[in-house]
């Protein structure tokens, strides 16, 4: 267990460090995401992004098992 803890982290700490060309490639931007721009106030939930990462992530967990 310990070890999956190691690896996730390691791959959050990797995906935050790619982050800027990440975000070039438009995720984070999809259509679908909410975003909400007051004065003094905002407030993003990407989830379009949040579902297409759940789903890619799935299908690579998926065959991996295989």
């Amino acid at each position: 267990m310990a070890r999956w803890l190691i690896i996730a982290g390691a791959i959050l700490v990797l995906i935050g460090l790619l982050w800027p060309w990440i975000a070039r490639l438009g995720l984070g931007h999809l259509p679908g995401d909410i975003s909400i721009e007051k004065k003094g106030f905002g407030f993003y939930f990407p989830i379009t992004t949040s579902i297409l990462i759940s789903l890619l992530l799935s299908l690579i967990f998926w065959l991996f098992r295989k």
